[in-house]
């Protein structure tokens, strides 16, 4: 099928990139032409496992390629995927001015019947928006509107988009969800076709009830510390009940990156917008907010004051196998640490580039190291901050000696308590009340 992706970020470059992977003829749209460029020379500017090779590969095949021209774009899709961003407004609500402009830039370029898709994250009725924008730009213009959630996650998108868990598409006409259907027909996958507006809801449900589970346990994990329990074996023994499972039960610094936090306050302000109140939300964000406060004050409370006192942080974006920092954990760990006067020496096996498009990478206090051995040269303790494998397998017998103390804070519960101790460190993770009572004495 002939189709077309307009937005060429994150999720609109992994969609088309897949959906030319599996035979279709997929034209990309982006308004910055040197992104165009790169991309056409089948190189990719951002880091996702796996798909700089399926972007080369597809673009040498003929089967992917890129513009900057809109009607083009319409004009070669009898499919057209909406991929932009729907950032979020102050008071957490979402901007959908992208995807307006875009839904009038479409509309007097539809000379036949096409389907208009929005794959962008966006609130409750939106596409009852696209429509009447595109009918008031183009009033006979021959089109339907369907919802596509995504549901990828950043380092396993590429996987997520081939072997899916589940497609959704919401759709008001069976002459689209066929259409939608034959897309999908390549991709092995339990289908579930609704109306436009259940699919609009199911992907902000969903990405509300994973965080919802994130701050459960994060809270389960305070009660843990207080009570000397292992929040680790009480995870598992949660997780092995079917009904709850054991995925996104992992205790941590809380959740980050450009979709979570961002989801979440959406959604809140769609609730109050609608008139029913999201309170349990409202709840969750407030214990994600607090978890790094609390994980800081562990680390207070162990070196007393923070000002010069010399802090290697491993980990800067917001989750292994990506190099997104946008919202991440680990970077507002920096920034709080540095508010306090402390000097971060900072490592990421693939996010310092654009950790250095931050302002904070400016700040005097902070530098980067070539190595997490290299930051912890000389420095009061190790902070793991995000979960990169590799952090795991550092060598921790020859870093001790480099340490002021051998004192290491698992803002990831990635490393073993007893295997630490069993080295010398003086250990701290999160709800790990056992180890840490045990690293104490």
């Amino acid at each position: 099928m002939k189709l077309t992706i307009i937005g060429s970020g994150y999720v609109g470059l992994t969609t088309g990139t897949c959906f030319a992977e599996v035979g279709h003829d997929v034209l990309c749209v982006d308004n910055n032409e040197k992104k165009v460029e790169t991309l056409l020379r089948g190189e990719i500017p951002i880091y996702e496992p796996g798909l700089a090779e399926l972007v080369k590969k597809n673009v040498a095949a003929g089967r992917l390629n890129f513009t900057t021209s809109t009607p083009e774009g319409v004009d070669h899709g009898d499919v057209v995927f909406i991929a932009v961003p729907t950032p979020p407004n102050p008071d957490g609500s979402v901007d959908l001015k992208y995807i307006e402009k875009v839904a009038r830039e479409i509309a007097p370029a539809i000379k036949e019947y096409k389907v208009v898709v929005d794959k962008s994250t966006v609130p409750v009725k939106t596409g009852e928006k696209v429509a009447e924008t595109i009918h008031r730009y183009a009033p006979d213009a021959e089109f339907d509107v369907v919802s596509n959630p995504e549901f990828l996650r950043e380092g396993s998108a590429v996987a997520d988009l081939m072997e899916p868990d589940r497609i959704v598409f919401g759709s008001n006409s069976d002459r689209a969800s066929a259409l939608m259907k034959k897309i999908y027909e390549p991709f092995a996958a339990p289908l579930l076709v609704t109306d436009i507006n259940s699919a609009e809801l199911i992907k902000h449900a969903a990405n509300s009830f994973l965080a919802l589970k994130i701050s459960y346990i994060n809270a389960v994990s305070a009660i843990c510390e207080a009570s000397n329990a292992d929040v680790e074996l009480v995870a598992q023994g949660i997780g092995m009940d079917e009904r709850i499972g054991r995925s996104f039960l992992n205790a941590g610094l809380g959740y980050g990156g450009s979709c979570f936090p961002k989801d979440i306050a959406a959604f809140i302000a769609i609730s109050d917008q609608l008139g029913v109140p999201f309170d349990l939300l409202k709840e969750v964000e407030r214990i994600n907010k607090n978890q790094l406060d609390r994980f800081i004050q562990k680390i207070r409370e162990t070196l007393w004051v923070l000002e010069e006192k010399k802090l290697a942080v491993w980990g800067l974006s917001f989750k292994p196998n990506t190099d997104d920092v946008r919202c991440s954990v680990a970077v507002e760990l920096v920034e709080k640490l540095v508010a306090e006067g402390a000097e971060v020496v900072a490592y990421d096996p693939k996010a310092m580039g654009t950790f250095q498009d931050l302002p904070i990478s400016e700040h005097e206090n902070v530098t980067l190291a070539e190595s997490p051995e290299a930051a912890a040269q000389g420095a009061e303790a190790i902070i793991v901050a995000t979960e990169w494998p590799e952090f795991a397998n550092a060598d921790f017998m020859g870093i001790k000696d480099s340490l002021v103390a051998p004192l290491i804070f698992d803002g990831r519960n990635l490393l073993d308590p007893a295997t630490m101790q069993g080295m010398g460190y003086n250990y701290h993770g999160i709800g790990r009340g056992r180890e840490e009572e045990a690293s104490e004495t």
